[in-house]
């Protein structure tokens, strides 16, 4: 049986009430958002291209998404650097999750943060394929959605099922034996490719946990 992680006290991230409110989101509001958002994508691509080659896209944009996770974790919230405000930039993006791996809504991606990205890769799809680009930004968003589930559930679920049990553990070896390896999510095979998978169950490097509070 895999338990969830400990409920850890949050970390405060911005003095402002209002930019501390907008850096946390509540899972309820997560899928409503998205319940909505990712039919709205396929309505607003509807007649672009037939239905196979539809799927066919989708399936190009999860696949997209897949590579984008391993990187974007990896390359980015992983960064090491000695420049103070990125050092501070990706301490806000990620390094507090590593601080307070069990707060409940910090496990998800708040829309300020998610929605401006997300536009950012619609109109570079949109730019690139067209109108059909909108088919390959479904299959990334819907990767989005599916990874950020996982990841929640990684941290407040108990996953008992195999799939569940092996996805919960590569990302516990994340954050709990070795911080610099275990950078996919939900598509783990990404780490044996890269040659960043561990399989140890004994701590490498013990995680610090201190930023700024703005």
């Amino acid at each position: 049986m895999t338990a969830p992680i400990k409920r850890t006290a949050r970390v405060r991230l911005f003095r402002n009430e209002t930019l501390e409110r907008l850096s946390v989101i509540h899972p309820r509001t997560f899928a409503v958002f998205w319940a909505v958002a990712l039919p709205l994508i396929g309505w607003v691509g509807w007649g672009a291209v037939n239905a196979w080659t539809g799927l066919a896209l989708i399936a190009v944009g999860l696949l997209v998404w897949t590579l984008f996770e391993y990187a974007m974790h990896r390359y980015l919230f992983h960064l090491e650097t000695d420049l103070a405000p990125v050092r501070g930039l990706i301490y806000l993006m990620h390094g507090n999750h590593h601080a307070a791996p069990g707060d409940p809504l910090r496990g998800l991606m708040p829309l300020p943060a998610s929605l401006p990205i997300a536009a950012t890769v619609w109109l570079a799809l949109y730019g690139l394929a067209g109108a059909a680009g909108t088919w390959i930004f479904l299959g990334f968003m819907v990767g989005y959605v599916l990874y950020d589930v996982t990841h929640y559930a990684c941290h407040q679920w108990s996953m008992d099922s195999r799939i569940g049990t092996m996805l919960k553990r590569h990302h516990m070896r994340h954050h709990f034996v070795n911080h610099d390896s275990n950078f996919a999510i939900t598509a783990i095979w990404w780490d044996s490719v890269f040659g960043s998978r561990s399989h140890s169950a004994r701590r490498q490097r013990t995680t610090t946990a201190e930023g700024p509070v703005r």
